[in-house]
């Protein structure tokens, strides 16, 4: 797999992709990263990439021409990827989704806005992380790429510790964990986790995840229940 970001801000990915999971995953050569620099992709001696809005308002805005160059030169073969508030929110179905192409670009805007013409005729696709605004679309872009990365067979080594995850394969929040000491502060650990009786762990860990989901997030919740119903 190969994972482009074009951004005005390459050297934000150099220190998260060289750590942990990301790095891992480079060097047994399941993903490269290019990190284009939107700057290289302009015409003046300023490396000018925004303007002034039509239509007069605060702020500056992204130029399309940078990104639709930068995008030429990279010739992407897959989902070309506007990190955007006005996206639809990421979800463990679209790292599942991205995690199977061969070829994945981020398009990571700043300032005001990007000029809409990137949206409409460039990107494939526009995705936020959540209802916020970002000082860029850097942190998201990473966020999703580290998302992404996880799900490659052999980027983890414990493939079941994945699929415990929230989100993975079942509508609820994971379970809460525990580890040594088994008491801390006074603080134990529930001591049917002790006992070794597998069965009831694994019941005794599905109350606490649904507990948790109708508490934390009734709305994954309520969507749990809705697909089990008859």
């Amino acid at each position: 797999m190969r994972i482009n970001i074009v951004t005005i801000f390459p050297e934000f990915f150099d220190a998260p992709l060289s750590l942990g999971i990301p790095n891992r995953a480079c060097k047994k050569g399941l993903v490269d990263y290019l990190v284009v620099n939107l700057r290289e992709f302009t015409h003046d001696r300023h490396y000018t990439v925004d303007d002034l809005p039509y239509g007069g308002g605060a702020g500056m805005v992204m130029k399309p021409e940078p990104f639709f160059e930068a995008v030429g030169t990279v010739r992407s073969k897959g989902p070309i990827v506007l990190l955007s508030p006005r996206g639809r929110i990421f979800t463990h179905a679209d790292a599942v989704r991205y995690s199977i192409q061969q070829e994945l670009t981020f398009l990571c805007g700043h300032y005001k806005d990007v000029d809409q013409r990137v949206a409409d005729h460039l990107a494939t696709e526009e995705v936020s992380l959540g209802d916020f605004v970002l000082s860029g679309g850097e942190p998201a872009a990473l966020a999703v790429t580290d998302a992404v990365i996880r799900l490659l067979p052999g980027a983890i080594g414990d493939h079941e510790s994945a699929s415990s995850d929230s989100f993975y394969e079942s509508p609820l929040l994971s379970a809460p964990s525990w580890t040594r000491p088994p008491d801390y502060q006074g603080h134990q650990v529930p001591e049917l986790l002790l006992t070794g009786d597998h069965v009831r762990i694994k019941a005794f860990r599905r109350s606490l995840a649904e507990r948790m989901t109708k508490e934390k997030r009734p709305d994954l919740w309520k969507r749990a229940t809705r697909e089990t119903d008859p």
